[in-house]
Formats: structure tokens, sequence, C-alpha cells
């Protein structure tokens, strides 16, 4: 089964802008006033609204720590804090914020997971 989450956005252009230049997401469809991005096997979609959702967390699940290091540096200026070891989920991990202010996770497995 194939899944899209969507969300409201006050700005689309820049919302896909920061997605695809900062994040490393792709353009996988464009609709009239959305667009739907895809990281991997994300698939989220952005709607121009005059209210935005900000409730829930787009977490990007990487293959390694140093992808959660490279994407830290990349979003620097929108981290809310350093990556760090979350031993309660055995993950390593940072939140950042996106344009509307929602909340971005950048994550990895530190143990085994099944195959998606």
């Amino acid at each position: 089964m194939t899944g899209i989450v969507f969300f409201r956005t006050a700005d689309l252009a820049e919302t896909v802008e920061f997605y695809t230049d900062r994040v490393g997401a792709d353009v996988w469809l464009e609709q009239p006033g959305c667009t739907i991005l895809e990281y991997d096997n994300l698939l989220v979609g952005f709607c121009e609204r005059e209210e935005v959702d900000r409730e829930g967390i787009v977490t990007l699940a990487v293959d390694d720590r140093e992808t959660v290091d490279e994407l830290h540096e990349q979003l620097a200026d929108r981290a809310r804090e350093q990556p760090r070891e979350n031993e309660t989920y055995d993950i390593y991990q940072f939140f950042a914020e996106d344009p509307d202010g929602r909340t971005l996770e950048v994550q990895t497995f530190l143990h085994e997971t099944p195959d998606i």
C-alpha cells in the first residue's frame, strides 16, 4: 500500500523549495495548488491554503549517522538542536522547523529494521 500525507501550507513555493533544495526531496506530482514530494519511500503533499497545518511531524528516516549529520549541516539555521542519540527508540536524530514552523525530524535507526 502506498500513502500520501498532506499538509496545508501558507506559501507553497517556499515550502517546496525548502524540501527540494535544502532537504533533497524530489517533486513527484504537481496538482492545482498542491505539490507532492518524494523522499525515498515517503510521499508528502503540500497544498497552499490560508490556514497552515503544524500538527504532526515530518520524519525522514535516513540510512546512517553521517547522513543525519550532513542534513543537520544543511539545515543548521532551522535546527532546534544538535544530533543526538535517543536511547528510548535506539535512534540518532535531530529536530528542525520547516518554513511553516512544522516540525521536521531527521533520524536513523541504530538497530536492524524490517525491509520496506
